[in-house]
């Protein structure tokens, strides 16, 4: 058996189905450190999974990052220029400011191409199914997809005080929160925003997960109102994650579909005992 030839085949499907994976699984941006002092380290991860679990840690990539800022009051600081190229984490920047920081992460467009029924099923799992079955009864073998990931998490320095988290950044597809979670107490209920193309995007699928201390994870399937906005409850302390995904065939001869991703996440704690690191992301413990 010829194994030179069988070498880039096999390379070939490898790098495949790390694209599928980086395609079809959620990326959100994770603190070491929600709550901190002036003068701590702002260690940030950047975290691909499904369902609030990591699966695997990204390294920052420059040519992939066309937008990686902080948002503290009016203050406004390029984060790229604090990263470096292949770093884990993503970032490590001393806080000066107090009060609320918005770190936002906007990922350059990529392409994937994937098998039409594997496709299918992802599409499935969006809840997508009249789109997954015209993929089912194409004649294509591979679906070229573009897509685009917005990201944003919420961080606080002493203390709380600001309007950070309701920052509109006007990216394509962006989760807003209308109310401060450092405000809110157990019970309370919570209102966020999504938008696309500055516009409220009604009736979208949004997907709500909570960590808790103790590794569990709670699900929640949200539909946005007519208004674009979708309301839930602060039921548990622990990490929350907003997560949405729109997806369109583009007319584009570059690519068959295209999606938009966002995600959100921030703290929640109406204890005294700020839950402040979570070993289930592999930060150690909590303190």
């Amino acid at each position: 058996m010829n194994y030179k030839k069988r070498t880039p085949l096999i390379l070939f499907i490898l790098g495949a189905a790390i694209a599928i994976s980086a395609a079809t699984h959620d990326f959100f941006l994770m603190p070491e450190f929600f709550y901190m002092h002036k003068g701590d380290k702002l260690n940030m991860h950047l975290l691909m999974g499904d369902l609030f679990v990591k699966d695997t840690e990204i390294p920052y990539q420059p040519n992939k990052t066309s937008r990686f800022m902080l948002y503290n009051g009016s203050k406004k600081i390029d984060l790229t220029k604090a990263s470096k190229d292949s770093t884990m984490p993503v970032l490590s920047y001393e806080m000066i400011n107090q009060g609320q920081s918005l770190i936002q992460m906007t990922r350059s467009y990529e392409f994937s191409f994937t098998s039409r029924d594997a496709y299918a099923e992802f599409l499935n799992n969006q809840g997508l199914d009249k789109m997954a079955e015209k993929v089912k009864s194409g004649n294509q073998f591979r679906v070229k997809e573009k897509y685009t990931r917005y990201l944003k998490t919420l961080v606080s320095v002493d203390e709380a005080k600001g309007d950070a988290y309701q920052k509109n950044l006007n990216e394509d597809f962006e989760l807003i929160l209308k109310e401060n979670p450092f405000k809110k107490r157990y019970g309370d209920d919570m209102i966020a925003v999504l938008k696309f193309k500055g516009k409220p995007a009604a009736l979208a699928s949004v997907g709500l997960y909570i960590k808790t201390t103790n590794g569990n994870v709670y699900t929640q399937n949200l539909t946005t109102s007519p208004e674009g906005e979708v309301t839930f409850n602060l039921s548990r302390e622990g990490v929350y994650l907003l997560r949405s995904v729109r997806i369109e065939p583009t007319k584009d001869k570059d690519a068959d579909y295209e999606s938009w991703w966002t995600s959100y996440t921030f703290p929640f704690s109406s204890s005294e005992e700020l839950p402040n690191t979570y070993r289930e992301f592999g930060f150690g413990n909590k303190h």
